[in-house]
Protein backbone atom coordinates (compact mmCIF):
# COMPACT_ATOMS: atom_id res chain seq x y z
CA UNK A 1 0.00 0.00 0.00
CA UNK A 2 1.91 2.72 -1.49
CA UNK A 3 -0.22 5.65 0.35
CA UNK A 4 0.89 4.55 3.97
CA UNK A 5 1.50 6.21 5.84
CA UNK A 6 -2.09 7.96 5.58
CA UNK A 7 -2.80 11.29 7.26
CA UNK A 8 -6.80 12.37 7.99
CA UNK A 9 -8.03 14.01 10.53
CA UNK A 10 -12.36 14.89 10.50
CA UNK A 11 -15.08 15.22 13.51
CA UNK A 12 -15.95 12.35 15.66
CA UNK A 13 -19.83 11.49 14.51
CA UNK A 14 -22.17 9.11 15.86
CA UNK A 15 -21.44 5.68 14.75
CA UNK A 16 -23.74 2.11 15.32
CA UNK A 17 -23.44 2.67 19.25
CA UNK A 18 -21.90 -1.27 19.28
CA UNK A 19 -18.19 -0.53 20.26
CA UNK A 20 -18.79 0.43 23.74
CA UNK A 21 -22.06 -1.75 24.39
CA UNK A 22 -21.60 -4.93 22.78
CA UNK A 23 -17.50 -4.96 22.19
CA UNK A 24 -16.24 -3.16 25.34
CA UNK A 25 -14.03 -1.46 22.54
CA UNK A 26 -14.98 2.05 22.03
CA UNK A 27 -14.65 3.57 18.51
CA UNK A 28 -14.38 7.13 16.67
CA UNK A 29 -16.22 7.30 13.84
CA UNK A 30 -15.37 9.17 10.51
CA UNK A 31 -18.60 11.03 8.65
CA UNK A 32 -18.55 9.70 5.08
CA UNK A 33 -16.62 12.76 3.52
CA UNK A 34 -13.21 11.41 5.29
CA UNK A 35 -14.74 7.53 4.23
CA UNK A 36 -15.45 8.49 0.95
CA UNK A 37 -11.63 10.23 -0.08
CA UNK A 38 -9.72 7.13 1.25
CA UNK A 39 -6.64 6.44 -1.48
CA UNK A 40 -7.84 3.17 -3.75
CA UNK A 41 -5.08 1.66 -2.95
CA UNK A 42 -6.01 1.31 0.91
CA UNK A 43 -8.11 -1.84 1.15
CA UNK A 44 -10.46 -3.00 3.53
CA UNK A 45 -9.29 -4.26 6.59
CA UNK A 46 -7.40 -3.61 10.08
CA UNK A 47 -4.59 -0.94 10.39
CA UNK A 48 -2.30 0.37 13.44
CA UNK A 49 -1.44 4.17 13.59
CA UNK A 50 -1.57 6.90 15.69
CA UNK A 51 -4.10 9.47 16.61
CA UNK A 52 -5.25 12.28 18.71
CA UNK A 53 -8.10 13.85 19.77
CA UNK A 54 -8.29 17.94 19.49
CA UNK A 55 -5.20 19.59 20.49
CA UNK A 56 -4.73 16.71 22.84
CA UNK A 57 -1.67 13.92 23.32
CA UNK A 58 -1.16 11.31 20.45
CA UNK A 59 -2.14 7.72 21.23
CA UNK A 60 -1.45 4.17 19.49
CA UNK A 61 -4.60 2.83 17.78
CA UNK A 62 -5.90 0.47 16.00
CA UNK A 63 -8.75 1.01 12.82
CA UNK A 64 -11.22 -1.22 10.93
CA UNK A 65 -12.02 0.34 7.45
CA UNK A 66 -15.30 -1.37 5.60
CA UNK A 67 -18.11 -3.17 6.09
CA UNK A 68 -17.75 -5.03 9.73
CA UNK A 69 -18.77 -8.76 7.83
CA UNK A 70 -20.02 -9.79 11.49
CA UNK A 71 -22.69 -6.85 11.43
CA UNK A 72 -23.31 -7.25 7.42
CA UNK A 73 -22.92 -3.41 7.50
CA UNK A 74 -23.86 -1.60 4.44
CA UNK A 75 -22.24 1.20 4.39
CA UNK A 76 -18.44 1.30 4.11
CA UNK A 77 -16.92 2.94 7.83
CA UNK A 78 -13.37 3.63 9.91
CA UNK A 79 -13.62 3.31 13.12
CA UNK A 80 -10.93 3.89 15.13
CA UNK A 81 -9.94 2.82 18.30
CA UNK A 82 -7.67 4.62 20.50
CA UNK A 83 -5.72 2.91 22.90
CA UNK A 84 -6.17 5.08 25.89
CA UNK A 85 -8.90 5.50 28.49
CA UNK A 86 -10.78 8.66 28.44
CA UNK A 87 -13.15 10.46 31.00
CA UNK A 88 -15.58 11.24 28.32
CA UNK A 89 -17.06 10.74 24.62
CA UNK A 90 -15.91 13.17 22.42
CA UNK A 91 -18.15 13.14 19.66
CA UNK A 92 -17.90 16.56 18.11
CA UNK A 93 -14.05 16.58 18.19
CA UNK A 94 -11.37 16.31 15.25
CA UNK A 95 -9.64 13.36 15.50
CA UNK A 96 -6.55 12.99 13.68
CA UNK A 97 -4.71 10.10 12.92
CA UNK A 98 -2.25 8.59 10.42
CA UNK A 99 -2.55 4.90 9.65
CA UNK A 100 1.09 3.54 9.42
CA UNK A 101 0.52 0.00 8.71
CA UNK A 102 -1.53 -2.94 7.76
CA UNK A 103 -2.64 -5.80 10.29
CA UNK A 104 -5.22 -8.23 8.22
CA UNK A 105 -8.30 -8.21 5.85
CA UNK A 106 -11.80 -8.15 7.05
CA UNK A 107 -13.08 -11.22 8.49
CA UNK A 108 -16.62 -12.47 9.16
CA UNK A 109 -17.32 -14.36 12.58
CA UNK A 110 -19.20 -17.16 13.87
CA UNK A 111 -19.53 -15.48 17.21
CA UNK A 112 -19.35 -12.23 19.31
CA UNK A 113 -16.81 -13.73 21.38
CA UNK A 114 -14.67 -14.81 18.33
CA UNK A 115 -14.70 -10.98 17.07
CA UNK A 116 -13.91 -9.63 20.57
CA UNK A 117 -10.51 -11.86 20.77
CA UNK A 118 -9.52 -11.07 17.25
CA UNK A 119 -9.61 -7.34 17.82
CA UNK A 120 -7.86 -8.01 21.39
CA UNK A 121 -5.04 -9.76 19.44
CA UNK A 122 -5.06 -6.92 16.68
CA UNK A 123 -4.27 -4.29 19.57
CA UNK A 124 -1.66 -6.52 21.12
CA UNK A 125 0.08 -6.90 17.33
CA UNK A 126 -0.67 -3.00 17.09
CA UNK A 127 1.13 -1.77 20.38
CA UNK A 128 4.05 -4.24 19.12
CA UNK A 129 4.55 -2.97 15.72
CA UNK A 130 4.13 0.70 16.77
CA UNK A 131 7.38 0.34 19.19
CA UNK A 132 9.54 0.14 16.02
CA UNK A 133 11.61 3.20 15.26
CA UNK A 134 9.90 3.97 12.00
CA UNK A 135 6.26 3.89 13.40
CA UNK A 136 7.86 5.67 16.40
CA UNK A 137 8.63 8.66 15.06
CA UNK A 138 5.53 9.67 13.68
CA UNK A 139 4.14 9.76 17.25
CA UNK A 140 6.07 12.83 17.22
CA UNK A 141 5.29 13.97 13.20
CA UNK A 142 4.11 18.02 12.62
CA UNK A 143 0.47 17.02 11.40
CA UNK A 144 -0.34 16.21 15.28
CA UNK A 145 0.63 19.57 16.29
CA UNK A 146 -1.31 21.16 13.36
CA UNK A 147 -4.46 19.40 14.64
CA UNK A 148 -7.32 22.45 14.65
CA UNK A 149 -9.82 21.96 17.63
CA UNK A 150 -13.44 21.41 16.64
CA UNK A 151 -13.64 25.17 18.18
CA UNK A 152 -11.48 26.39 15.69
CA UNK A 153 -12.65 29.36 13.20
CA UNK A 154 -11.84 26.84 9.81
CA UNK A 155 -14.48 25.92 7.68
CA UNK A 156 -15.39 22.20 8.01
CA UNK A 157 -14.67 21.59 4.82
CA UNK A 158 -11.06 22.28 5.11
CA UNK A 159 -11.12 20.43 8.63
CA UNK A 160 -12.35 17.18 7.25
CA UNK A 161 -10.16 17.08 4.22
CA UNK A 162 -7.64 13.91 4.07
CA UNK A 163 -4.28 14.95 3.87
CA UNK A 164 -1.88 12.40 2.81
CA UNK A 165 1.86 13.29 3.03
CA UNK A 166 0.55 16.76 4.61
Amino acid sequence: MKSLPYFCRGEVIRGFGRGSKELGIPTANFPDSVVDNLPADISTGIYYGWACVGNGDVHKMVMSIGWNPYYKNTKKSMETHVLHTFKEDFYGEILSVVMVGYIRPERSYTTLEALIAAINSDIEEAKVKLELPEHLKLRDDNFFTSAPSSSSPLPTTIVTTIMNGH
